[in-house]
Order: C-alpha cells, then structure tokens, then sequence
C-alpha cells in the first residue's frame, strides 16, 4: 500500500511558522499529513482526495490588499476544513464574513468560555483550556451558517462553526504545547470530524517504501554516499531492507570524522548489516589541501569539493550506477519547492552530496523525503539501527574540520579527537546526552601556560559547547552541572597531551552560532 492509499489530511500554507508542525501534529494522530502551498487549486485538491483540510496560520494581514486567498471552490469539494489563526479569518473573509484589524495585536496565554458543550471539535475540552494566542486581525462578524462555540474575554469569536458544511475556525494555535489541550482539538479534528484512519505508523510506513522502491529502482543500481549520519544512515537501512546488494554505499573518510567513527561505520553497516561498502580513506589528501588555510569559509569550500571530487571518484568505481540515493527530509522539500509549487528535481545543494557533475544521468532516490526528523529517527529504530546512531547529536559536514579552529593538522585533529570523546563519555555517563541538541569540542589556536606534574607547560586550550535548541533556528547555552564540567575537565587535562586548559562557551544563539566556524 503506498502513501497515496493511506487516508490523509492536507496543511495549506499561508506563510505559517508553525505549518510544518500542524502536520507533525496531524500524523501523531496516526494520520499521514502533507503541506501544500496555499495556491493549490480544488482541482488539484480534489486528485489528493485528502479526508481533510487545515488552514494554517500566516504573517499577513486580511484585510490588507493582495493578501493571500484560498481557491474558493475548495469549500465546495465537501471535504472539512479547520481554519487556525489566519486560516479562520481568510475563511471567514471568503465564504462572505468580515475581518477587521482590531489596532492591538494579541500575544501570550488566554482561557477559552465554552459556550456550546455540543460542539465534536470541543467535545474534550475543559472550560477555562489554556490556549495561545498570536493575531493582530479579528473576526467581527461571522460567515452565514457559522455560529460561536467559544470565546475569550478579549476575543468573542475564539472558536467558530459550521457544523453542517463542517467548517471549524480557531483564533488560537491548537498545534503549539503552550494550547494545553490543543492536540486533543486537532485529533478531534482528524478522527471524529474528518473520519481519518489513523493508519500512518513507521512500520507501514516501511512496507510502504521497501514496494515503491523496488518499484522505482527494478533490477538497477543504486548508489549512496553514507556519512555515518542519522540521514544518510536511515536512507541505506531502509534501501538495503528493499533491493539488498543492489545498493552500493560510499563512505568517504576525510579525515575529520570522531575518535574511532570510520571504524565504526565500517563495522555496522559493511559487517553487521552486510551492505556492499566502497570505503575511500583520503585523510592524506584532506590534510594536504588544508596545509596553512585558517579562514573558515575557505576550509569549509576546500572539505566539500575535495568530498565531491573523492565521491565521484570512488563512484566510478562502483559499476553501472543509475539512481543517487539522498537522505532528503520533508522540510528541505519544502524549502526547495520549484516556483510552480512542485519538488525540485535537481540536485540542490541541500543534499547530501552536491555539486556533482551535471551530465551523470543520476535519477534520485529519496526515500525519506516525505518524512521529518523525529519520524526518521522513529524510522531508524524500526530498522534495527543502534540508539547510538539514531539518537546522535547533529554533526557538520566538514566534521571536526570546523571545530578545529586556525590551521587543520593531523595532530590538532587527534587532540580535538580525545576531547570530544571524553566530553560525549562523560555527558552520556551523567544521563545528559538525550537532554542537549548538541554538544561538541573546539580546539582554540591560543595558548596558554599551566603548571602539569612538576613542570610548566604551554599548550593550547579547547573550549565546550552544549545548546538546547527545537530547530537550530535559536539555542540557548545548557546549564551543564558543574561536578560533569569539572570531571570532563580533569579528564581532558590529564589525559589528552597538547591541552591545558579547558573553557565552557555559555553564549546563545544569537548572538553567536551554534558552531565556532
């Protein structure tokens, strides 16, 4: 059963902050969901045939001229339709109501009168639920055939209904944690109203993507560039599971990668997995090309067309290729969309390898792209693969190329290398890991003096990081408890030769990056 037999509910974008995660949301209702943009036609919804449809919040003002509408004869197609924030007044504004700018807009936390306890969409809601809010416009006189169900002393159209076209709009974001009962609006929404099946699940899922690709792909070749991270990892799981040793993985070691991970890669998936592994060790050449560059945007260009040139080499080597199998998530679709509101079809630099020569005739192969990254981490362990690799904190590409701050050597690497191993040792050990979005080691070009033994040293200093962050969009510093700071320090200064002296990066974003380079 592919994707397009599963029941499902689409998100049509206004602009929204939060549409990717209206459609996380959905599918945590077990319900496969996917964005489209808001100039999507009823014609092309009605193909889609989805059981519902939400309207998604959006930076506009309605009342503003050239401010973005819905096909109008989406509401004619019979299909439900919940209309959040923007999405309630654009409806409103469409199907012959009236919205105006209420001259305040309206943030933060309110609490919900509901007025009307036969309402499906409110059936589970207790009076007083807190929800968030976030407008600037109001609704001031509703569409024929709506009728109130809930309010707020500061918004008397909170909640509105049309029951027998069902139609439902919300002034309020149900899909954020800070609506407490928000989820059970939307599940209310998916399964009551709209009559979902909640069949979405990863190990449909699977079964569903193992028959497409063996579909796609027949008896061809398909080659992956694996670089031991959770994407290109959870793509050659789910690709070995479906046509076996027609897959061909590439690992290129460029020399940047964590204490003993090439060793690592190797052993899971060309031993444990039994996957047909091309292995490229090109640390040498890495370094070569490095020797004496210290700018960071040079480094990162000098690692990622030495990776490209090194990839396309080994691939050559790999028979008659025919598809290049990409770790490509759900949002970077999103983000890659054509100006006719379809996927790119080219290889963006985005994906896991770019940059390649155009005339290789590579059809893509992106199994994971309709999927975010929660999902494929959930996708992972249904593979089989490790907690340790599912569950990893993000890594660069260059890897610790840009965490070696100043000139990259083979000698500076391998110190970076002890520290970052004892630094990830020792947040493990504490029950921290899970806890941090990412945590990572630079080693800083500065030396300072220290006494070590008996005896005066001057050696360079290294500075950790550990950030929270939903998105790496913002992070905030981690507060990380000072016995795990003194232990990891003790540890670096005792055991790494090169190091004396060990700094913690308290700095969020922004100002700084998450990343030094």
């Amino acid at each position: 059963m592919a994707i397009n037999d599963h029941d499902s509910v689409i998100v049509l974008d206004f602009g929204a902050q939060y549409s990717q995660l209206i459609a996380r949301r959905v599918r945590e209702c077990g319900v496969y969901s996917q964005i489209v943009p808001y100039t999507i036609s009823a014609e092309e919804v009605r193909k889609i045939a989805p059981k519902g449809i939400i309207f998604s919040g959006g930076p506009c003002s309605v009342p503003a001229e050239g401010s973005p509408r819905p096909d109008k004869d989406i509401f004619a197609l019979g299909i439900p339709v919940l209309g959040i924030c923007y999405g309630l007044q654009v409806m409103t504004e469409v199907l012959g109501g009236h919205v105006s700018s209420s001259g305040k807009k309206e943030y933060g936390l309110q609490n919900i009168d509901i007025s009307d306890r036969t309402s499906e969409l409110l059936a589970d809601i207790s009076d007083k639920s807190q929800v968030w809010m976030s407008h600037g416009d109001s609704v001031s006189a509703l569409a024929p055939g709506f009728r109130v169900t809930a309010s707020t002393p500061t918004c008397p159209f909170t909640v509105a209904e049309d029951r027998e076209r069902k139609f439902y709009g919300v002034q309020f974001h149900p899909e954020v944690v800070h609506s407490v009962e928000g989820m059970k609006m939307i599940r209310s929404f998916v399964i009551d109203i709209c009559k979902a099946e909640a069949d979405w699940n990863m190990g449909s899922f699977v079964d569903d993507a193992v028959e497409e690709i063996r579909k796609i792909v027949g008896d061809k070749i398909v080659l992956c560039g694996l670089s031991g991270g959770v994407d290109s990892s959870v793509a050659a799981a789910l690709i070995h599971k479906a046509i076996g040793d027609q897959l061909v993985c590439v690992f290129v070691n460029n020399g940047m990668l964590r204490k003993n991970e090439a060793e690592s890669v190797i052993e899971l998936f060309g031993k444990t997995f039994n996957m047909r592994l091309q292995y490229a060790d090109a640390e040498k050449d890495f370094l070569e090309a490095l020797k004496g560059v210290t700018e960071p945007e040079a480094k990162r260009k000098i690692i990622g067309k030495l990776f490209v040139d090194t990839f396309y080499r080994e691939a050559r080597k790999c028979g008659d290729v025919s598809f290049l199998a990409q770790g490509t998530l759900y949002p970077d679709v999103i983000e890659s969309k054509s100006p006719s509101g379809g996927p790119s079809s080219t290889i963006k630099s985005h994906h896991n390898v770019g940059g390649l020569p155009e005339d290789l005739k590579w059809q893509l192969l992106e199994p994971l792209k309709e999927l975010f990254k929660d999902e494929v981490r959930e996708l992972g362990k249904e593979l089989g693969l490790p907690d340790e690799l599912v569950y990893r904190h993000p890594f660069p590409g260059p890897g610790l190329g840009v965490r070696c701050i100043g000139e990259v050597t083979k000698e500076r690497l391998d110190t970076l290398r002890d520290i970052d191993a004892i630094f990830i040792e020792e947040i493990r050990k504490a029950g921290l890991y899970d806890k941090i979005w990412q945590a990572l080691a630079d080693l800083l070009p500065v030396k300072s003096v220290g006494v070590q033994g008996d005896e005066r040293t001057y050696r360079e200093v290294c500075t950790l990081r550990a950030v929270t962050s939903e998105d790496a969009m913002t992070a905030d510093w981690y507060h990380m408890p000072y016995d795990v700071l003194q232990r990891t320090a003790l540890r670096i200064c005792n055991e790494v030769k090169g190091v004396n002296r060990v700094l913690y990066d308290v700095t969020s974003k922004p100002p700084a990056t998450i990343e030094w380079e």
